[in-house]
Formats: structure tokens, C-alpha cells, sequence
């Protein structure tokens, strides 16, 4: 069950779109419990998409209640299946999860991108630590009655064993970059640097803008969320306008903080900043090469309770990527590990001017990253996630198909 498919947006709904696909190809028979405008059903190939009305963005604790329920009872409706997936958008939908699996007789797997209740704090949201307190123990008996629970990161792992789980019990697999990254031919052109975007308000398309002069691009490309500041980000954009005019920053996406990036971008006068909406999927190819550095944000304080997935697409077009967050996540060691770039404080505007002005002028600095990015988007597969989760899948499942043969 997940609210997050389609249309695919951010990591949650691409990768799931993925793996039900494979379960599909596998014999699985899948049915997706999600959201929509209006309430309706509908396949994608093999896939069975079940729509529960919902608003794209709710607000408050009652509307993610209502969410809740009308997808926990859109589920008891269903025959019996062997196995329940649940993620984790909406919160504590794991433990809907644990009803509908006991009640169905399912064995029943959590794929944890985002750990609640305890990420709450990090987004900003005030919760009375008594609610605080009593989500968290839910949760918690949730997963522990799972069969597995599969998390995107090993400081996410960490958190959970120290939380109660058994570590065995617990699988690490991470999340792959889109699919048509890897399966897309290169540009036309050979070089990648270019892409179009519809014409608004008069301005020319983006690529034309860019053809009068090549500069070097840092992109932020996905979801701005509210666990991925970008203040430090802006203000080392003001810092390279004065200091480094051949540099742009540039924002692919959508999220609660896209807005309040254009306004800063107005109320600073910033001309070295660009905003783009999600691009159309024959392009993410060509987007994500057009960044020379890729960037990643995350708080300090969401270390263990998220990992975001922006790292994965840098490595697929082999990018440097600058990680501004905390040194103990997946991510910073990740980079760490395939020495793929550089990780700097949260909050530390100089620090990330600095780092990219070392790129921009140090073309061995570059190469080093590009090289580190190459060999780690051997090992961070999608065949190979998508391999790892299915074996999962077939162990939990095993012995109710051999009673049942």
C-alpha cells in the first residue's frame, strides 16, 4: 500500500513503480493501494491500481487520518493475498499493514523510506510528546510483527536495532536511480547539455538560454522537502554571483520549498539561479548529465530516519555530487566510501562555495569524483536492488506455498 503511484514523483513512487513491474514478471499477481483526485480503479500492464480519493498535499494530522483509513479498508476488501508491502507515506500506514496482514493471513513486509513518527521533528512539526510517544510504540510493534523490514540505508538499520528490532530481521537494500537513465540513448548531440522546457510568460526556452553561454551547472535535481534545507544552498549562490559568474544553480522539481526558493531568487536578485518543473522521463538522461555537480541536502537531525535518493541518480551519469548533511548517514558514506565527492556541514555557505569552485577549476578534483561515481554506479544497480528485494519477497512467502502445494 503506498499514496505515491502514479504519477511517479520523488524516489518512493519511481521505485515502487519498478518493483511491482518486476513482482509482475515474477507470476506475481500485484495490486497497488494509492491515492488520487477521485476514487477509481485502473491496470498498468499486470499492475491493478486501486485509487482512494485524497488531496496531492494533505495537511494535518485528520486529513493523513482519513488517508489512513480509506486505504486500510480499500485493502480488507481485497481476497487474500500472500504478501502485504507497506511504505511509509502515509505515516504509520505500516501498522494498517499489521491488521490486514493478520486478518488476511499475509506474511507482511515494511519497505521504510522515511521512518515515523520519528522524522517528524526534523520537518519542522511541533507533536505533543505524549502523541510522539504513542505513535512511536505503534510503529514499532508494527514492525517488529513484520516478516521483514526493509530500510534504504544503514544508519537507518542502525537506528532500528538500537530502537528494539532484531537485527536480523531487518534487510538493507538501496534505492536505485530511474531506469530510464541507464536505458536511454545518449543525446543527439553527444554532449547532453541541453534540454527544453515549455515557453512561460514570453521567456524563451530554457535551452536557448543556455546556447548564448555555456556555464558550469549545479543541479539540485527532486523533491525539496522539508527535510532537505536549502538556505545554505541560496546563499552560497549569492556568495559564486559575486565571485564566480560562470556558475548556475539549478532546481528540477517540486516540494514545499520550490516556492520559497523563487522568492529568495527575486528578493535577492539572483540571476545565477534557475527553476525548472519535473521533466518528461525521455529527458531525465539528459537533465541529469547536464549537471556538472549534483547536490544533496539533508538536516542533521533526520540522520537514521531518511535517505535520500538524489545520490543514486548522480552516481547513474557518473556526477560528482556535493552532500551538505550529517557525516553518519548513508549518504556521506556512500561518498565517502567510493570517494564520489565531497560532504560539508548542513548550514555551512562557504564550505559549498568553496567545494564548488574546486570543481570548476580543478579539473583533476572533477575527474577524481566522476571517476569515483563511475565505479560506484556499478554496485548501486537497479537489477541489483530489485534482485535482492524479490529474494526477500520469495523467502517470506516459501513456506505458506509449500502448505499450500
Amino acid at each position: 500500500m503506498n499514496r505515491a503511484y502514479p504519477p511517479v514523483r520523488g524516489a518512493t513512487g519511481r521505485v515502487l513503480r519498478d518493483l511491482a513491474k518486476a513482482f509482475a514478471r515474477e507470476g506475481w499477481h500485484v495490486t497497488i493501494i494509492t491515492t488520487g483526485p477521485k476514487a477509481m480503479k485502473e491496470r498498468d500492464g499486470g499492475i491493478r491500481i486501486i485509487r482512494v480519493k485524497a488531496p496531492e498535499r494533505p495537511r494535518g494530522m485528520f486529513s493523513y487520518l482519513v488517508i489512513w483509513l480509506k486505504m486500510f479498508f480499500a485493502a480488507m476488501r481485497l481476497k487474500g493475498r500472500h504478501l502485504v508491502v507497506t511504505m511509509s507515506d502515509p505515516p504509520l500506514i505500516v501498522v494498517a499493514g499489521k491488521l490486514v496482514a493478520k486478518f488476511k493471513k499475509s506474511r507482511h513486509i515494511n519497505w521504510c523510506h522515511d521512518l515515523y513518527p520519528d522524522v517528524i521533528p526534523a520537518l519542522g512539526i511541533n507533536m505533543p510528546g505524549f502523541l510522539m510517544n504513542f505513535f512511536k510504540k505503534q510503529s514499532r510493534k508494527a514492525m517488529q510483527s513484520c516478516d521483514k523490514v526493509i530500510v534504504t540505508g544503514r544508519c537507518m538499520a542502525k537506528h532500528l536495532t538500537y530502537e528494539g528490532l532484531n537485527p536480523k530481521q531487518i534487510t538493507t537494500i538501496p534505492n536505485w536511480p530511474d531506469i530510464e537513465i541507464l536505458e536511454a540513448p545518449p543525446p543527439a548531440d553527444g554532449d547532453g547539455q541541453f534540454f527544453t522546457v515549455p515557453t512561460v510568460n514570453g521567456a524563451r526556452p530554457y535551452n536557448e538560454l543556455l546556447k548564448e553561454k555555456q556555464k558550469f551547472r549545479v543541479l539540485y535535481a527532486g523533491n525539496i522537502g522539508l527535510a532537505h534545507p536549502i538556505d545554505a544552498i541560496i546563499d552560497a549562490a549569492e556568495i559564486l554571483e559575486e565571485e564566480l559568474n560562470d556558475v548556475e544553480f539549478v532546481f528540477v522539481g517540486d516540494g514545499e520549498r520550490f516556492d520559497y526558493i523563487a522568492k529568495q531568487r527575486s528578493d535577492r536578485g539572483l540571476e545565477n539561479i534557475r527553476l525548472l518543473p519535473y521533466q518528461p522521463v525521455e529527458r531525465l538522461r539528459e537533465v541529469m548529465e547536464s549537471g556538472d555537480v549534483h547536490l544533496v541536502s539533508m538536516k542533521e537531525e533526520a540522520a537514521g530516519f531518511v535517505v535520500p535518493s538524489k545520490l543514486y541518480t548522480a552516481l547513474a551519469v557518473a556526477r560528482p555530487c556535493i552532500f551538505m548533511g550529517p557525516a553518519q548517514s548513508e549518504t556521506a558514506k556512500v561518498i565517502k566510501d567510493f570517494q564520489t565527492g565531497k560532504v560539508i556541514p548542513q548550514g555551512d555557505a562557504r564550505a559549498l562555495a568553496d567545494a564548488i569552485r574546486e570543481y570548476r577549476m580543478s579539473g583533476q578534483e572533477w575527474f577524481a569524483a566522476h571517476g569515483g561515481a563511475a565505479r560506484a554506479r556499478e554496485v548501486f544497480t537497479p537489477s541489483g536492488s530489485i534482485n535482492a528485494w524479490m529474494e526477500r519477497a520469495w523467502d517470506s512467502v516459501q513456506e505458506d506455498l509449500r502448505k499450500s502445494a
